[in-house]
């Protein structure tokens, strides 16, 4: 359904590094890097065909996140969100909510983890079993 998700960042290289080694753990590489006509960075990291992109804002004004959001990328294992959220914190990510681990909920029993990035965008990890 999705094609992209977008977010802003008020300090693109920082924001990069800290991406890098987050998205790292999922198996994306590095991002690509596009400068708009107007002297903007932007990120692209492109991985098992999503695209999830960072940008510094075009209208110039600091970054500001959609309180009540959440942007949540799949894992292969319950493991593999632990070293997620773990990556993330060691890396300038905050942790917020429980501790990673395993969630009821309606649709059976899912491991998760929650982490807010260096702009304040929160992050989730899910791991959901076939």
């Amino acid at each position: 359904m999705l094609n992209h998700v977008m977010i802003g960042s008020n300090d693109i290289e920082k924001t990069k590094n800290f991406y890098s080694a987050v998205l790292g753990v999922l198996g994306a590489g590095e991002p690509m890097e596009h400068v708009n006509e107007t002297g903007q960075t932007r990120l692209f990291y492109i991985h098992d065909g999503s695209t999830f992109s960072i940008s510094e804002p075009i209208n110039g004004e600091p970054v500001s996140i959609a309180n009540g959001s959440t942007i949540g990328f799949v894992c292969d294992s319950p493991e593999q969100v632990k070293e997620f959220h773990d990556t993330a914190v060691t890396n300038g990510g905050i942790s917020v909510e429980d501790p990673p681990g395993p969630r009821d909920g309606t649709m059976g029993t899912m491991h998760l983890c929650y982490f807010l990035d260096p702009d304040g965008h929160k992050i989730c990890g899910i791991h959901r079993p076939a």
